[in-house]
């Protein structure tokens, strides 16, 4: 069994960055794929980016060179650096993680983006 755990979010003006952070807990024998999602009350959730085991990142286009993700094995921690944020960035931020083969979601966090 594992457990997600998200942090970072909050409220920022336009144009403004926040650092979202998720740890993994629990017996880890793998950590494969980590990735975001975001989902506000009136869409399903959707992916934002994610990143293999081996580093390798890809991005919604909408993110595309406004975000960046990464990772610490050491950590057991996957990161989203979000800048030049926009009003159409509100959502609550999901992480998700293949652990130990399995599908695991964090309970999100909340990003506000004011105009």
């Amino acid at each position: 069994q594992a457990h997600l755990v998200e942090s970072g979010g909050g409220l920022v003006q336009a144009g403004g960055s926040l650092r979202l952070s998720c740890v993994v807990s629990g017996t880890i024998f793998s950590l494969e794929n980590m990735g975001w999602y975001r989902q506000t009350p009136d869409e399903e959730r959707e992916w934002v980016a994610s990143i293999t085991s081996g580093g390798r990142a890809t991005y919604e286009d909408s993110v595309k060179g406004r975000f960046t993700i990464s990772r610490d094995d050491f950590k057991n921690t996957v990161y989203l650096q979000m800048n030049s944020l926009k009003p159409e960035d509100t959502a609550v931020y999901y992480c998700n993680a293949v652990v130990n083969f399995y599908d695991y979601w964090g309970q999100g966090t909340q990003v506000t983006v004011s105009s």
